[in-house]
């Protein structure tokens, strides 16, 4: 049994002087790396160039182009409700159509329309689509060729 004993002390005593081995060289790896500028200038340089990615991010969860956006939205929605309350089925179906455009999800809206609008109008809706794309292609093309032309 003393043998035992004695094995177990000595492997006790191998680990923890591994630990304590370990531990030292830990301390040693990390003060050197403290004191090397190569590796201070490197963190210091990571550490200015992640600055602007997380003001990037931040401008991006606040972004007033597309708060704009959501205020066009919903004051379309809200007059194309109101038309169509009145009886002015084409001026409403125009106003609704405009939301559908900036809308960021159009398949889930139109879905929406679907099921909220009495058909006749829903079916105004969705002759009018084409017709706004179209003209909105147009604008564009228009635009292009007026940026292009130096007259």
């Amino acid at each position: 049994m003393p043998s035992v004993r004695l094995g177990f002390g000595l492997l006790a005593a191998l680990a923890a002087g591994g630990a304590v081995a370990l531990l030292g060289y830990c301390v040693y790896l990390d003060r050197r790396r403290r004191r090397d500028l190569g590796i201070r200038c490197c963190l210091r340089d990571q550490r200015r160039s992640g600055q602007p990615k997380a003001q990037a991010q931040a401008r991006q969860l606040w972004d007033p182009a597309k708060e704009k956006l959501q205020e066009f939205f919903l004051q379309e929605v809200q007059m194309g409700k109101l038309c169509l309350a009145r009886g002015e089925h084409g001026i409403g179906v125009e106003h609704l159509t405009n939301a559908l455009l900036v809308c960021g999800q159009p398949k889930e809206l139109l879905t929406f329309y679907k099921h909220i609008l009495p058909p006749e109008v829903f079916q105004m809706l969705l002759y009018r689509i084409p017709l706004i794309c179209q003209q909105l292609e147009a604008d564009m093309y228009e635009q292009k060729y007026l940026k292009d032309d130096p007259d």
